[in-house]
């Protein structure tokens, strides 16, 4: 049975002609893209691209610069509250170990009964230290290079601790075999914590200039977007000018106005932390790395002298020609010499180059009552060489805390310096990703406003 025939509507073409067949896909995209192009060929379609393209440029210019300085803010953060307090504790890590080993000497050195004020000397450092490497430990990974000394230090030290007690223990006695122990000891401190405490330190420092140099790295992209976006704005509104004749486009000249302001924003903040960080790394941790090799030496110097005394020549160098401890006093008078000598080159101020002058002269006092006190010794008056090393007055005791005192002095001023200026470089970023962020934003909206305008002029 035949279908009925639908009626045809009128004017509607009829069914298998052309004109009634659906329009391919592929067309209607070809026909679409030619649409494109015929709006812009015209002065509104061109202004609607030109406008598009500087939206993007300015708010790509937001973006970008809101990103790199966030992360110049984050590693100049890290500067201030991170790496460089970690640098700090294994500064202050290694000086108390050194110092521990010095007290230990010094409260041999008084015998059996060893004075109370050196005891608890060393037991501070020692639950400094510890607390110490704790904190580190919290803050560092375990397969970093950093963590790998903090295990070595937290294993070798109850070792080193033990060695001392049994060298007290005998002391106390009378019994010889102490000064075995506090030599044994003095080799486990010298040979094995003391480097790992170096060693420490060395990472943590390379750290902190890694963070400091990562903070002050250009942010070359987001200067580069700046000013692409400028002279986008600015051959734009020349080319209005040229077809218009009008000199102002608010719009486009609100947009300028905002890019300028962060691009200036941006040189001058990065500048100004630039100039901020350098100097406190230049200066202020520059300084802090010869006192504390200053003060290392020190208390190395101050634990030699004191063993010196407690060996009695038993214990010589490798070839067998010169008394091991005071060789090695020797050596790190030398060091300590030198290390002053930098501090005092670098301290720009009378803050920092005053206790850098003090700790010379007590250097200098210190090896003229050491030359006394080993003359002494040489001529077999070893009471009168004790006097001269931990006596209460006029000895070498007197003098090394002189110095010692003096670089805690200098150490804490240059620590000052360098908080004030890292956390002034810190600063400088303050505000700038967020602010670039809203101009940006804001430029952005310029724009469409004035292309809009340049647009209805067509209407």
């Amino acid at each position: 049975m035949t279908q009925p025939l639908r009626e045809r509507a009128p004017g509607a073409p009829a069914a298998g002609t052309p004109e009634a067949r659906p329009a391919a896909p592929g067309r209607t995209g070809a026909a679409g893209v030619r649409r494109l192009r015929a709006a812009a060929a015209t002065e509104p379609g061109r202004l609607r691209v030109v406008g598009a393209v500087l939206v993007l440029l300015v708010v790509a210019f937001g973006a970008v610069t809101a990103l790199e300085i966030s992360g110049r803010a984050s590693a100049a953060d890290d500067v201030v509250s991170r790496s460089q307090p970690l640098s700090a504790d294994a500064a202050g890590i290694y000086r108390l170990l050194a110092d521990a080993d010095t007290m230990a000497a010094s409260g041999f050195l008084a015998g059996s009964q060893e004075p109370k004020a050196v005891h608890q000397s060393y037991e501070r450092d020692i639950r400094e230290a510890a607390r110490l490497l704790v904190k580190a430990a919290a803050s560092t990974g375990a397969s970093t290079a950093s963590g790998r000394e903090i295990r070595t230090l937290n294993e070798q030290l109850p070792v080193y601790t033990g060695l001392i007690e049994r060298a007290r223990a005998n002391n106390r006695q009378g019994l010889p075999l102490g000064g075995a122990y506090l030599r044994y000891a003095n080799q486990k401190m010298s040979g094995e914590l003391l480097p790992a405490a170096e060693r420490l330190y060395s990472a943590e420092t390379e750290r902190l200039e890694s963070d400091a140099d990562d903070a002050r790295r250009w942010p070359f992209v987001a200067l580069a977007a700046g000013v692409l976006a400028l002279a986008a704005l600015a051959l734009i509104q020349r080319r209005d000018y040229r077809r218009t004749n009008r000199v102002f486009n608010q719009g486009l000249l609100a947009a300028t106005a905002a890019a300028t302001v962060v691009l200036l924003w941006l040189a001058a903040s990065h500048t100004v932390a630039r100039t901020d960080l350098r100097e406190a790394m230049a200066q202020g941790q520059a300084s802090l790395d010869v006192l504390n090799d200053a003060r290392i030496s020190s208390l190395k110097a101050r634990a030699n002298e004191n063993l010196t005394l407690v060996a009695r020549g038993a214990v010589l160098t490798e070839d067998g020609k010169a008394d091991r401890y005071e060789t090695a006093y020797t050596a790190e008078m030398k060091s300590l010499d030198a290390a002053l000598r930098s501090a005092g080159k670098l301290a720009d101020d009378a803050g920092g180059g005053a206790p850098v002058e003090t700790a010379a002269a007590g250097v200098a006092q210190w090896q003229e009552r050491h030359a006394g006190a080993r003359a002494a010794d040489d001529q077999g008056s070893y009471e009168r060489a004790l006097v001269l090393v931990i006596g209460a007055k006029e000895s070498t005791g007197e003098s090394f805390t002189r110095v010692d005192e003096a670089l805690e002095k200098a150490l804490e001023h240059e620590q000052d310096e360098f908080d004030r200026a890292a956390r002034d470089g810190r600063g400088a970023f303050g505000g700038l990703p967020l602010g670039a962020g809203v101009l940006a934003v804001l430029g952005a909206v310029a724009v469409v406003l004035g292309v809009n305008r340049r647009v209805s002029e067509y209407r």
